[in-house]
């Protein structure tokens, strides 16, 4: 059986202010609280490319191997603005269609297909993955067998842990006890 747990890398002041692309460190605030999560260390880690990706495991007390497919979506012409500054035409086009880019980066479509590429040739035992929320996104919605369009409906909130486990049946998604 294979274990995947996915781990959303740390807010960054680019996520809080909703900015799109970027590669900014973990802010302040997402250090303080990696610094108190305590991940049991079984198993090789893998991180995105990110700056915050590769932070917040090394917060975690890993040192991840670098993965490019769970880099960040491409935000193409969008990267570095703000929600208020892309046009409210194409933003709602961007949430309705999975395949459209009027950014000119990466779909929900082509994100989905990156994350299912990567997710059948996960065959280890145990592995950990940092990536970006909504890379993990992704990779959710192709363990469940999602859709595109599921992507922008699953919210994985930044230091968010996840669980996979793959079964004969496929992927099963393990949610974490509620903590006192």
């Amino acid at each position: 059986m294979t274990g995947l747990r996915l781990i959303a890398a740390g807010h960054t002041r680019a996520l809080r202010r909703a900015v799109f692309g970027g590669d900014d460190p973990l802010d302040e605030a997402a250090r303080n609280i990696a610094r108190t999560l305590h991940i049991p260390g079984n198993g090789p880690w893998v991180s995105a490319p990110s700056h915050a990706a590769r932070e917040t495991a090394a917060l975690l007390g890993a040192t991840p191997g670098i993965d490019p497919a769970l880099a960040d979506p491409d935000h193409g012409t969008w990267t570095g603005h703000t929600l208020d500054q892309i046009d409210p035409a194409d933003l709602h086009t961007w949430l309705t269609d999975p395949a459209a880019a009027p950014h000119g980066g990466e779909t929900h479509t082509q994100l989905l297909a990156r994350a299912t590429t990567w997710l059948r040739n996960q065959h280890q035992p145990a592995l950990t993955a940092v990536a970006h929320p909504m890379t993990i996104r992704a990779v959710l919605a192709a363990a469940l067998d999602l859709p595109a369009t599921a992507i922008r409906r699953l919210d994985v909130a930044p230091l968010a842990v996840t669980r996979l486990t793959h079964h004969p049946d496929g992927w099963h998604l393990h949610l974490p006890q509620s903590t006192p």
